[in-house]
C-alpha cells in the first residue's frame, strides 16, 4: 500500500503508479526515504496476475486500491476462459521493469516480489463463493485451477526475481481457516502455497513471507507446516499465538491498522515496542495500511523499530 501523503510529496499518484514502471519504483522507494520503511516492493494491489489470466480490473482512483470488475470464469470447470499469463504485456512488464529499476537504485535495501496467493488468485479468477463451494463438490476441477493458478505464479515471480527482487512476499487472504477451514487448507492451500516457495528457495535461494488473514488458530500445525520462513498475520491474533502455532517461523506483523490510520503518533509508537517485546521479528502493518494513514504514524514505527522517542 502506499498513503496519499507520500504520492503527493513524490508526484507518483494512483493510479498512475499503477501503470508505469518509473513512477511505481518512485512511489516505494518515496515510502523507504520518507517513512522510514525498510524495504521496497511492488506492486501496490492484488490484481496484476488476475488481469494477465483474463480478469477485468477496475484500475482504482488516488484513494482505492484496483479491483476486480469482471471475473473470467463463471464456473469452476471455465479453465479454457483464462489467458496465459504473459511477460511482455500489460502490469505483469511494468511490475518486472519497476523491479529491475529497483534493483539498479537502491544498494542495502531488500526489494520484495509482493505476489498474490494461490487461493486469492483462484478467487480473483472466479466468484469466491462458488470456488469455495467446489473445495467440496467438484475437487478435481479445483485442484486443476490450482495447478494453473501455481503456474502462472512460476511465471512470473521467476521474471521478478531474475529482475532482482531479493525476497518473496506472498499474501493470501482468501486462504483464511476462517473462509475455508483447516481441511481445505491443508488440502488446496498449503499444497500449492509450499511448491511455490519451494520452488523459488531451491531454484534461486529466495526466501519467502506468507501472509494469511483471519483467526489462524483454526489451522492449527497447518500453519507451521507452511514452507515460507516467516508468517505474517493481521490483528486478529496476538504475536504470542503466532509464536505458539509456528514456533520455528519468524513472527511478522501486527500493528493494526486501523490503529495505523486513527491513533496518535505516540500510541502507535507505544503499539509497535509491544509487539517487538512479545516477539515480533518484523513490525509491520497487520494487512493493507489506509491510503490516508498519516505520514507520521508510520514513521512512529520506524522509530519503535529503531527505539528512538
Amino acid at each position: 500500500m502506499a498513503a496519499t501523503e507520500v504520492m503527493e510529496a513524490s508526484k507518483c499518484r494512483w493510479p498512475y503508479a499503477h501503470l508505469d514502471p518509473h513512477m511505481m519504483a518512485r512511489l516505494t522507494l518515496a515510502a523507504n526515504r520518507l517513512a522510514g520503511i525498510e524495504n521496497v516492493g511492488v506492486p501496490f494491489c492484488m490484481t496484476v496476475e488476475a488481469e494477465a489470466m483474463g480478469a477485468e480490473i477496475d484500475i482504482g482512483s488516488l484513494e482505492s486500491e484496483p479491483s476486480i470488475a469482471v471475473y473470467p470464469m463463471k464456473r469452476i470447470t471455465d479453465i479454457d476462459r483464462l489467458s496465459q499469463l504473459d511477460l511482455n504485456a500489460g502490469r505483469t512488464k511494468v511490475c518486472v521493469e519497476a523491479v529491475r529499476i529497483l534493483h539498479r537504485e537502491t544498494k542495502d535495501i531488500p526489494v520484495f516480489a509482493n505476489l498474490t496467493g494461490p487461493v486469492s488468485l483462484a478467487t480473483s479468477l472466479l466468484e469466491p463463493l462458488t470456488f469455495y463451494r467446489a473445495l467440496i463438490n467438484k475437487k478435481q476441477a479445483a485442484h486443476e485451477l490450482m495447478q494453473i493458478v501455481v503456474s502462472n505464479l512460476k511465471t512470473f515471480t521467476s521474471a521478478l526475481i531474475e529482475a532482482g527482487a531479493d525476497l518473496l512476499c506472498i499474501a493470501d487472504p482468501s486462504a483464511s481457516g476462517e473462509l475455508i477451514g483447516r481441511k481445505a487448507f491443508s488440502e488446496f492451500a498449503l499444497p500449492y502455497i509450499n511448491e511455490l516457495v519451494n520452488s523459488f528457495r531451491y531454484k534461486f535461494g529466495t526466501p519467502s513471507i506468507v501472509h494469511i488473514c483471519g483467526k489462524v488458530q483454526s489451522l492449527g500445525t497447518s500453519l507451521s507446516a507452511i514452507a515460507a520462513e516467516c508468517i505474517s498475520v493481521d490483528s486478529v491474533v496476538s504475536i504470542a499465538k503466532l509464536k505458539e502455532l509456528a514456533p520455528s517461523k519468524i513472527a511478522m506483523g501486527n500493528v493494526s491498522t486501523y490503529m495505523l490510520a486513527k491513533a496518535h503518533p505516540d500510541s502507535v509508537f507505544k503499539n509497535g515496542r509491544r509487539c517487538i517485546r512479545i516477539g515480533a521479528e518484523i513490525l509491520a502493518p497487520a494487512c493493507g495500511m489506509s491510503t490516508r494513514t498519516p505520514l507520521e504514524n508510520i514513521k512512529s514505527l520506524s522509530r519503535a523499530v529503531l527505539n528512538k522517542t
